[in-house]
């Protein structure tokens, strides 16, 4: 079934994060996971059919830190499952592989594909 997955933003803070979306949005953090090889830190709030997932750079050399650098704070990805690709995929959060698209594929939003276990 093709959906929307999540939408993955990225945060210099994940706590104070939390704080906003959980007491000022109302939403409940369901799941917060280190991807160590990855360099995040992340946690999942679940929103109708779909999640915001939160990420926050664990060291500097984390795949978000570049991100968080040189735009700050702010929206990441969507991203989309069942949807088939050749995209090479590799580990992500909750068991799931992922596959990432370029934005300059996409018309300027990155797109992360992912695959759950069943």
């Amino acid at each position: 079934m093709k959906q929307l997955d999540h939408i993955g933003i990225v945060t210099a803070d994940l706590a104070q994060s939390l704080d906003f979306f959980e007491k000022t949005l109302g939403l409940t953090c369901t799941h917060v996971e280190e991807l160590e090889a990855r360099g995040v830190r992340v946690a999942f709030l679940p929103i109708g059919d779909t999640h915001i997932e939160l990420i926050e750079p664990i060291h500097e050399h984390s795949e978000v830190s570049g991100f968080l650098a040189k735009r700050g704070p702010g929206l990441h990805h969507i991203a989309l499952s069942g949807i088939p690709t050749s995209e090479p995929f590799k580990p992500g959060a909750h068991g799931a592989q992922v596959a990432f698209i370029h934005p300059k594929k996409t018309g300027g939003v990155l797109v992360e594909l992912c695959v759950h276990e069943s």
